[in-house]
């Protein structure tokens, strides 16, 4: 047994599964039970994702049917065994054939296995093995999430495992014609025969334009039973076919929602179930064209029937929408919420709810800004309630910022290469140090930096705007101290001024370079920036640049709210506009029904006189015979 094992491990299964088959035809009844044992321990090692088990499953009744009663019950367990790994889905394959004794045995057995957890592959080949190993090294974070994922067994389907069925070649010759028949039972008895045909797990591919083209008229017919059977017949083949049905799509789903309109419900159900395997067949992109087109319908149910149908896509897509098929949905949706319908309201509200399940509640943020609170709790509580397949698209992107730090350093690296020279940067270095102490002299331009500084850095140059003024007034000086104070940074710097002012002193280097327009009205350079530069704010006007901004805050706060006023007014209008138009039509209903009766009412007036006339001319002809039965009488007498 682990030799064979370690045959699968080392390279993969199919070639030991092909050589232990034949094993199961041996005459001798042990090699069959010992080859049905290894079997069971091989599923049960690699699973079904490495082991195929079609060919197995194909076999199993021939095994039941076996009189070794040893060889019966290691075929039940290799049968629960599937199970665990298959569920439903193996029933299709060997089920049929059973007898009925043994499948009620089986059911019991799989009553036990219903209760366990999904299995998973104990033993993994050595290029899975390899391939764990990277990974693990690589990002163990990654592992920990992709753990959580693994732990969501994949759902298997009966269509991986069942056979292409070529449904063409059973669909009657005459198909074509009794659909263009004039007789509604000639025309279901067609579709019948279709469905019994394409009613299987899998169809093989082929051309089923006319058929398709068949069935799109059958949308139009006007006996239900014919749309309901065609109906049945999109189902199977969508499902039969699965992608090979895209092609298809575009000309079968807008003649199925157009006949949304119907009132029976229980046609409603088969054309819901026909554009859901239709669906399955293609993506929520492909279809939200036809989709956003028929919610413009001017037929309430055909809008909340569509509504349904996005919501139903929106549930089972695996694939997140991109930004512009939200905003279309999300827009489309929202002028719903203002239908005269409350099913088309509550529709259109969970549909917004679906949405924001997918995408979280930060992207559909703008769409909701004009709702009001009800309506913004109603769409939060169906997203809470909401159950959804589509993975969201953002989470992908949190991995990048964590190589901005590289790309940091090499800025930082890069920042001495273009100097060259090593003077140069310690040249820089020097004036950066030797600036530090200026920043409270540099405030004596208050007409740059009282917009730019915090209020703190304000308040100790406002000693020296009010000392500056009482030394201009003195001797000459006065002035140069402050002069006196500047001269040994220029000597320190030893190069040219120039290359100090392009390094950039930030906000201190602003003030010292616009004063020197100021000199050619004075003297000197250096003393009228000390001089004519104007005191900082005082405290008047610090409070009166506080109440511009408390203002400027006001307006933009009324500004917003004046914006969501008018958004709910707006919906209001739209409401009242729909009322509007539903109480005309009813009220023009109503004119017609009037006219109708006044009709009917004339008519009825007319056919009582002419009943009153015939009354009267039978009462004569009444009165004229007694009168020839009494003459005759008296004649007789």
């Amino acid at each position: 047994m682990e030799a064979l094992l370690l045959y699968i491990e080392l390279d993969k299964s199919d070639p030991v599964i092909d050589d232990l088959l034949p094993s199961l035809n041996n005459k001798q009844p042990k090699i069959i039970a010992a080859t049905l044992t290894a079997l069971t321990s091989i599923f049960h090692a690699y699973g079904i994702k490495v082991v195929d088990p079609k060919p197995v499953l194909k076999a199993l009744p021939k095994v039941f049917g076996h009189a070794d009663k040893n060889v019966r019950a290691e075929a039940q367990n290799l049968a629960v065994e599937l199970y665990r790994w298959l569920r439903e889905a193996m029933k299709t394959l060997f089920w049929n054939e059973l007898k009925p004794v043994q499948q009620q045995d089986l059911e019991k057995l799989f009553e036990a296995v219903k209760q366990e957890p999904p299995p998973k592959q104990e033993r993994l080949l050595r290029s899975q093995q390899a391939v764990q190993a990277a990974s693990s090294s690589a990002q163990q974070d990654d592992d920990a999430e992709a753990e959580v994922e693994e732990e969501q067994p994949a759902e298997i389907d009966t269509f991986d495992l069942a056979e292409p069925v070529d449904v063409l070649s059973k669909v009657p010759a005459d198909f074509q014609e009794h659909m263009a028949s004039s007789k509604w039972k000639e025309r279901k008895d067609a579709l019948d025969a279709l469905f019994a045909a394409a009613n299987t797990d899998r169809i093989k591919d082929g051309s089923f334009d006319d058929i398709v083209t068949a069935l799109a008229k059958s949308m139009k017919d006007a006996n239900i039973a014919v749309v309901t059977v065609a109906a049945n017949c999109i189902e199977c083949l969508a499902k039969g076919l699965r992608r090979g049905f895209a092609k298809y799509r575009g000309r079968i789903m807008p003649p199925i929602m157009e006949r949304l309109k119907e009132k029976k419900q229980s046609v409603v159900d088969a054309l819901g179930a026909a554009l859901d395997a239709a669906f399955a067949s293609t993506g929520l992109s492909e279809c939200l064209e036809d989709i956003l087109e028929y919610l413009k319908h001017k037929n309430p149910q055909v809008k909340s029937e569509t509504l349904k149908f996005l919501i139903r896509c929106l549930k089972t897509t695996r694939e997140a929408p991109s930004k512009p098929e939200v905003k279309l949905i999300a827009e489309a949706s929202t002028k719903l919420l203002t239908e005269s319908v409350e099913a088309t309201r509550a529709a259109g509200a969970e549909a917004l709810g679906t949405l924001m399940k997918i995408m979280g509640e930060r992207a559909m943020g703008p769409y909701m800004d004009g709702l009001d609170d009800i309506r913004k709790t109603k769409i939060k509580e169906f997203c809470d309630a909401a159950e959804v397949k589509a993975k969201e698209k953002p989470k992908p992107v949190a991995p990048p910022p964590k190589a901005a730090p590289s790309g940091q350093k090499k800025t930082m690296v890069k920042k001495p290469a273009p100097g060259a020279k090593k003077p140069a940067p310690a040249a820089a270095a020097a004036p950066q140090e030797e600036l530090a102490p200026p920043p409270p002299k540099a405030p004596s331009n208050k007409t740059t930096l009282s917009k730019l500084s915090a209020p703190k850095a304000l308040i100790p140059p406002q000693k020296t705007g009010l000392q500056a003024p009482k030394k201009i007034s003195g001797p000459p000086s006065s002035l140069q101290s402050p002069r006196r104070n500047i001269t040994p940074q220029s000597a320190d710097e030893d190069s040219a001024p120039a290359p100090t002012s392009k390094l950039g002193r930030g906000l201190a280097g602003r003030p010292l370079g616009r004063p020197a327009p100021l000199s050619s009205s004075t003297a000197t350079t250096e003393p009228p920036t000390a001089a004519s530069a104007p005191p900082a704010l005082d405290p008047a006007e610090r409070l009166e640049l506080e109440e511009l901004r408390t203002e400027k805050e006001r307006l933009v706060r009324t500004n917003e709210d004046l914006r969501t006023e008018k958004s709910r007014l707006q919906s209001q209008i739209h409401e009242l506009q729909n009322q509007n138009a539903q109480l005309i039509e009813d009220h023009t209903r109503d004119v017609l029904s009037i006219k109708a009766k006044e009709t009917q009412l004339v008519r009825a007036r007319s056919d009582a006189e002419s009943a009153e006339v015939q009354v009267g001319r039978l009462g004569r002809e009444l009165e004229r015979l007694k009168r020839e039965v009494k003459r005759a009488e008296g004649q007789k007498g």
